[in-house]
């Protein structure tokens, strides 16, 4: 027989309090589950791998990037999660990798830490200094006037010892980490840094030995890059040049020539190319130009510096294309090296 007790169920007082969990439950679970999507929910999309924040951006600009971008699932969220945060007091400029997946607390964290995923530069061999100024332009937030105006202002250049003409000697081409946002001048500053370390006391000596300062060094390097295909006939190059320069004969360097003339499609340095003025122009002039014709590389610098110690005075480029070339000691082995690659040149209809 079942008692009265049971069969009256639970008492009105358990029913309340039942009820009040329930209701309590619900409402937890509604702000638990909207606390999760503000601040622990997923809500990178994947669409880019890097959200940019230039300098001077607002918190208004960071949310008309990352719409126009589509990098958040949910701007909503983001938008609440920063406030919540108080981002817009410590957001800091920045490339900021994103990653699919990630959460807008994270995401805040990392803007208001300035946690930036730094950019990998790697140049060599840019001809010049506007195509360098582009290159770091594209990579950098600053944009390429920025760059151009400090490597023309003689207060830079007289800080770092260099002029106009061989300011460009001061880049070293490697592979170097820089935060994205960082400034021109902070830029030229690590440059310095990473010239001077380059450039110790070993390589300074070197030079020494040359009867040329490191600028110098790098001045012939350029021609020496420009003229070699392959690294290893570089210290015969070098070694050829040194000769030209100690015995007072001009470098008669076709690379300069095509540089003075602005005109880097020539495959055929003509006598109307030689007649240009300009100081870049070594059929013209004596000694080394002014600057460099292209950025050397380290390989090129090195070479110079290492030169092999040859009789040579004279180069053609080989009649067989192949990159490579014959070197002479005498004006007669040199014609008729020369005579050969013209006949190749002629034969393949190459006349400029």
């Amino acid at each position: 027989m079942i008692p009265n007790e049971e069969k009256k169920g639970l008492k009105p007082a358990t029913k309340a309090i039942l009820a009040i969990l329930l209701v309590v439950l619900v409402i937890g679970g509604y702000y638990g589950l909207k606390f999760y999507k503000v601040y622990f929910a997923p809500n990178i999309t994947g669409n880019e791998k890097y959200l940019y924040v230039r300098t001077g951006y607002t918190l208004d600009d960071v949310f008309k990037e990352v719409k126009h971008k589509d990098i958040l699932t949910d701007v909503g969220s983001f938008s609440q999660a920063a406030a919540k945060m108080e981002l817009a007091r410590s957001l800091k400029p920045g490339r900021y990798k994103v990653s699919k997946g990630m959460n807008n607390r994270s995401l805040i964290n990392m803007l208001k830490a300035g946690n930036q995923d730094p950019v990998k530069l790697k140049f060599q061999n840019i001809r010049k200094k506007e195509n360098f100024a582009g290159y770091l332009s594209r990579n950098l937030e600053p944009d390429s006037l920025a760059f151009i105006s400090l490597l023309d202002s003689a207060s830079l250049i007289e800080k770092y010892g260099f002029n106009k003409d061989n300011i460009y000697t001061l880049f070293i081409p490697n592979t170097y980490e820089m935060y994205w946002n960082i400034t021109p001048a902070e830029f030229f500053d690590k440059m310095r840094a990473e010239y001077d370390k380059f450039w110790n006391a070993e390589r300074k000596q070197k030079a020494a030995a040359l009867n040329l300062s490191p600028v110098q060094v790098a001045i012939l390097a350029s021609i020496v890059d420009s003229e070699a295909l392959y690294d290893k006939e570089m210290p015969i190059i070098a070694g050829l040049y040194l000769n030209r320069l100690n015995k007072g004969i001009l470098l008669q360097a076709d690379p300069t020539v095509i540089y003075a003339n602005d005109d880097f499609t020539v495959k055929r340095v003509t006598n109307a190319l030689l007649q240009v003025q300009s100081r870049y122009n070594t059929y013209k002039y004596a000694g080394l130009p002014p600057g460099p014709i292209m950025m050397p590389s380290i390989n090129a610098i090195d070479a110079v510096l290492n030169r092999n110690q040859n009789n040579y005075i004279y180069m053609c480029a080989k009649e067989d294309f192949s990159g490579y070339h014959n070197f002479a000691v005498t004006v007669q082995e040199h014609e008729r090296n020369a005579k050969k690659y013209r006949d190749a040149l002629n034969k393949r209809n190459i006349y400029k």
